[in-house]
């Protein structure tokens, strides 16, 4: 999937900053990944090490593209993270664009994950030209889905799939795909 590139600023929102990720995001975003909670929907805490290795690749991507999974932060806070990417993976609606967070549990609640990807849905559509952005999670994070339906993205059951990164008879296997549509 080729799409374009573009020099790489800031979103910013009435509350949020979403922008290339800092040295000193690193032990915040290490101690979210390392928190039961946080992770509950993923097949794993992250280690620091490949905390810092998945920050190293997101930086990586906003340098080459000029979009990608951007650090997340209010009021100088950092808070986690969201933005767009292509699955690394075959599926039935791949090739695609995801959006996608994760936010440490402090920043729950208070409507940043929404905040943050209504305007990265914006940028998808008015600067990518997407025709479609979708996103996925396990079946049981309600609160994923929740910022899912709050973006207008629907779901159909025919859509649900058995992630094919990870093992068969692993919880968080069983995924469904939501959907938003150009408007």
């Amino acid at each position: 999937m080729q799409l374009p590139q573009f020099a790489l600023e800031p979103l910013v929102t009435e509350r949020l900053v979403l922008r290339q990720w800092l040295p000193t995001d690193l032990e915040p975003y290490a101690a979210l990944n390392d928190d039961a909670e946080t992770m509950r929907y993923f097949p794993s805490l992250l280690s620091r090490e490949e905390s810092d290795a998945m920050v190293g690749r997101m930086q990586a991507g906003l340098e080459r593209n000029g979009w990608g999974l951007w650090a997340v932060e209010h009021d100088g806070e950092f808070l986690g993270f969201t933005g767009l990417a292509v699955p690394a993976f075959e599926a039935h609606f791949t090739p695609a664009v995801e959006i996608g967070w994760r936010f440490a549990r402090s920043a729950w609640g208070h409507g940043f994950a929404t905040e943050a990807a209504r305007a990265v849905v914006a940028f998808g559509f008015d600067r990518l030209k997407l025709d479609q952005i979708v996103s996925f999670t396990t079946v049981a994070n309600d609160r994923s889905r929740a910022v899912m339906e709050r973006l207008g993205m629907t779901t159909d059951e025919a859509d649900d799939f058995e992630h094919p990164r990870l093992a068969p008879g692993n919880p968080v296997r069983p995924h469904v795909l939501y959907r938003l549509n150009r408007p």
